[in-house]
């Protein structure tokens, strides 16, 4: 692309926020919430306010460079996702996060949507369990 991105029919300039969002997200596993990624940037020495690392979230996600994942409490936490459709185990206890493809899940969304006459179907799966290595530290 030319120095705007195209995004759902508008253009978004690349941003210094957004670059350095994204440049902290690949040094970093599992999900984070957006209060964490301030506090990093800031330690990292980037001037950047709460409400422009929230936006800049949202337009990765918007853009498809950044899964989101919703806890229980209803809190967003990001992270650099692979650009293909795929799903996650979370560790409810260290956060490390998994990406699987599981072609049954597909094709039983695909079956129910058209069983009940619903198109233009997306779905998200999340698996929330204990990995191997805190298993073994309980």
């Amino acid at each position: 692309m030319s120095s705007a991105e195209q995004v759902e029919g508008t253009t978004r300039r690349p941003s210094r926020q957004r670059s350095a969002v994204l440049a902290l997200l690949d040094g970093l596993d599992g999900f984070r919430s957006a209060q964490e990624l301030h506090a990093l940037l800031r330690e990292r020495g980037d001037s950047v306010g709460l409400a422009t690392v929230y936006r800049a979230l949202q337009a990765l996600v918007d853009e498809g460079q950044l899964d989101v994942l919703r806890s229980a409490e209803g809190e967003a936490a990001y992270r650099r996702c692979s650009p293909s459709h795929h799903h996650h185990l979370v560790c409810r206890s260290c956060g490390r996060t998994v990406e699987v493809a599981d072609p049954p899940v597909e094709r039983w969304a695909a079956r129910i949507a058209t069983e009940h006459g619903f198109t233009d179907v997306q779905h998200q799966v999340e698996v929330f369990g204990t990995c191997a290595e805190c298993a073994a530290r309980a």
